[in-house]
């Protein structure tokens, strides 16, 4: 399995990225500001802060004794996510927002704008046409083997022998 597949396996429900959104960019901890602010089912919510408590994106953590009541706060594992979160956002103001984006995020330091960018360690900001794959060592040999070839524009089609 693909890392993009198991991180989906984490949050790739559409209220997982919302509460990580509201808890990283927000500041929202606790349960009751996050089911008001995203109109989400208290089922839901507590599934979804439980999750994330267990894969340690989420820490539970108490702030009163009586009654007793907790707090979530992200972990450096859970805002490691924030990158990601720009960058769906950039594509959704791109191609979902008629009106213009609904959020603007910027440098708290000095007010420009933020936006996702992809970058060489060697040459700097690099477009995707110009990103290539290979193999890492977490790759299983097996999943190499059942891969089809990278097939270019233009190529014929073959007909699927499988069938």
């Amino acid at each position: 399995m693909c890392s993009i597949a198991r991180a989906l396996d984490v949050v790739g429900e559409r209220w997982s990225l919302l509460i990580i959104r509201d808890a990283l960019l927000a500041g929202v901890t606790r349960f009751g500001d996050f089911q008001h602010n995203l109109g989400i089912a208290t089922n839901v919510l507590s599934s979804r802060l439980d999750a994330f408590v267990a894969a340690g994106i989420m820490e539970r953590r108490r702030y009163r004794e009586r009654p007793e009541q907790y707090e979530y706060v992200l972990t450096a594992k859970g805002r490691d996510l924030g990158p990601a979160l720009i960058a769906l956002t950039a594509w959704g103001d791109r191609w979902s927002s008629p009106d213009g984006p609904p959020i603007l995020y910027h440098h708290a330091d000095c007010g420009g704008a933020v936006a996702p960018e992809i970058v060489c360690a060697n040459c700097g900001t690099v477009e995707i046409a110009e990103v290539a794959v290979r193999p890492g060592p977490g790759m299983p040999a097996e999943y190499l083997a059942n891969r089809r070839p990278r097939r270019r524009a233009g190529d014929a089609d073959v007909p699927d022998e499988s069938k």
